[in-house]
């Protein structure tokens, strides 16, 4: 069992988890699991609702993906920096301006289409955002 008066402690000190965990003898999973339970990693954050498809390896880092994580990643208090927020929401704004929404398939990758009558998932995943900056 790790004390985690002393994991804070020596977390707050600026040991690395591979440090820690050699320190406390286990391992650094182990370290990383101490840390969720006594507070000191920040929450996993859920982007299944502004990126709801399974994301072929090569399309995980592609610009609408890292918009769409960015703009869900303040939607749920993560600070994220200005000029990363500042290019999700322009390109947000600029597909819900024009009418248009993105879908994906692994074969092609992300791609502007019509948006739905009723609402698109970038107009919501953008009102979210926005939401959470206003607050």
């Amino acid at each position: 069992m790790i004390d985690q008066d002393e994991l804070r402690r020596l977390a707050g000190r600026g040991l690395s988890t591979a440090e820690l965990a050699a320190h406390f003898g286990v391992s650094e999973s182990g370290i990383l699991q101490a840390k969720r339970a006594a507070g000191l990693s920040k929450p996993m954050l859920d982007h299944s609702r502004a990126i709801p498809w399974k994301l072929d390896r090569a399309h995980n880092q592609s610009g609408p993906a890292t918009n769409l994580r960015n703009l869900s990643s303040v939607a749920q208090g993560r600070a994220i920096p200005p000029e990363k927020l500042n290019t999700a929401l322009r390109w947000a704004g600029r597909l819900v301006a024009a009418g248009l929404d993105i879908a994906y398939d692994a074969g092609r990758g992300f791609h502007e289409v019509p948006a739905p009558e009723g609402g698109s998932l970038i107009e919501r995943v953008l009102a979210e955002a926005r939401k959470a900056i206003a607050d």
